[in-house]
């Protein structure tokens, strides 16, 4: 039995009652644990932001996810996980809707990233606490740490915001659900920045349209991760 057809509505209450202690999570500790961890160690801020958003943001989504299927009645399993997170067996179509909005991504975000420049000037759009020098010797190590936290953020945010809340939010608003979600999306990431946030926009509305579009969360997975983290890579080294 597919249960996903049981599933009740989630709201703009219900929704937002998920983002706003999300992003102010994310909020408090970008803007005072990390300062002080870093000031009280002395070690870079780049460390401390893997492991501050590994362990007090995106692992908490994941324990935020288990919750929720559990007050809904579901077991954790390989069904729940197919079924009800919408984790299905990737399909030719779902792999060009990822490379095909990845694509759309890139452009727009270089248009409006531009478009900043023009009207700005030069700017660094990441924000503090993710900000670091091209790794050099001695600072590889770093990598060690990023992969795990790379894994829990990309998990993380795909099975709550994808596998658990979209398919409820497109109980209640249908073929606009992705303009809401994208909305709550973009709220949690308020502590990025005014700057990050606007070139994240694309990916934020794009990514969300084409998980809907697809009913895949996968599709989310590879929009997401492939942009995380060889965008990453590329920094690290000093190739962008």
């Amino acid at each position: 039995m597919n249960k996903e057809n049981g599933l009740k509505k989630l709201g703009l209450i219900s929704s937002f009652a998920i983002y706003i202690p999300a992003a102010l999570l994310m909020f408090f500790l970008t803007k005072y644990l990390i300062p002080y961890l870093c000031e009280v160690t002395g070690q870079e801020t780049i460390l401390f932001w893997f492991i501050v958003a590994a362990s007090g943001v995106f692992f908490p989504l994941i324990i935020t996810a288990i919750i929720i299927l559990k007050f809904e009645g579901f077991k954790i399993s390989k069904n729940t996980w197919i079924q009800r997170l919408r984790f299905r067996k990737i399909t030719k179509k779902d792999i060009l809707w990822s490379i095909g909005g990845l694509i759309l991504v890139g452009i727009i975000s270089v248009i409006i990233m531009k478009g900043l420049e023009l009207v700005i000037g030069k700017f660094d759009h990441s924000p503090a606490f993710m900000s670091f020098e091209p790794l050099t010797k001695g600072r590889y190590w770093l990598l060690l740490i990023w992969f795990p936290y790379w894994i829990l953020n990309i998990l993380g945010e795909e099975i709550l915001w994808r596998g658990i809340m979209l398919p409820r939010q497109e109980k209640a608003f249908g073929k606009y659900a992705w303009m809401i979600h994208g909305f709550g999306w973009g709220l949690f990431h308020i502590a990025f920045g005014w700057q990050l946030l606007i070139t994240l926009i694309p990916l934020i509305f794009i990514q969300s349209y084409v998980v809907q579009r697809t009913k895949n969360s996968w599709t989310g997975v590879i929009m997401h991760g492939g942009l995380n983290g060889p965008s990453f890579i590329a920094i690290s080294f000093g190739l962008i």
